[in-house]
């Protein structure tokens, strides 16, 4: 099982990671549109549409791999305080109660919102450079069967907390700050007390 579900954060990564790399484009577009409009005053007709569309195209597709991160935000002050089987319990309430049905509206809502977007090969209405916006909204059902997958994994380690009484592994490529310098602050103290061991020892 945990093999299955390290497979399913792996592919969120994979994804989260893989359009991760559009924060290239939207900052030479937004670059570019910088220094024609206030070097060149010559600004372009398509820069807007295309920092929105890629922003939202990153937006979309970074929420799978933000949960697999357990990242979203929630309300740690108390949470973190909880043993393990309380908050299996409670992310398991929350999951079928909310996550399931939005997830779920997201994909049946936004396949019908694609769908006609992509036959009609929707343009951007903000300028005349008419720059194709059905590719972003083609996203939105794909974003909601990926939050599905990431979700049903979710799920299952919240039953698998509660049966175990501890969370089960997960992959972790990113820390937040405070554990990182919490780790080093500990690391320097056990070098210290060595160093005064080693010296009371001399």
């Amino acid at each position: 099982m945990n093999r299955f579900l390290l497979f399913i954060d792996s592919l969120s990564t994979w994804v989260g990671k893989s359009f991760a790399w559009l924060i290239l484009v939207l900052t030479l577009g937004v670059s570019y549109e910088v220094f024609v409009r206030y070097v060149l005053r010559a600004p372009t007709t398509w820069a807007f549409d295309v920092s929105y569309i890629t922003y939202g195209t990153m937006f979309l597709m970074a929420g799978a791999y933000t949960l697999s991160r357990n990242g979203h935000v929630r309300g740690d002050v108390i949470y973190r305080f909880w043993r393990p089987r309380l908050q299996a319990a409670m992310d398991l309430t929350l999951y079928i109660i909310f996550f399931l049905p939005a997830v779920g509206a997201l994909i049946y809502s936004g396949w019908a919102y694609a769908k006609m977007s992509v036959q009609f090969r929707e343009v951007s209405i903000f300028s005349p450079a008419g720059v194709p916006v059905f590719p972003l909204k083609a996203m939105i059902p794909i974003t909601g069967v990926l939050l599905l997958i990431q979700g049903i994994a979710e799920i299952i380690r919240c039953i698998l907390c509660l049966r175990q009484g501890q969370w089960p592994q997960r992959l972790h490529d990113v820390e937040e700050m405070e554990t990182v310098i919490l780790r080093e602050k500990q690391l320097i103290a056990e070098r210290e007390e060595q160093e005064r061991l080693g010296r009371r020892e001399a």
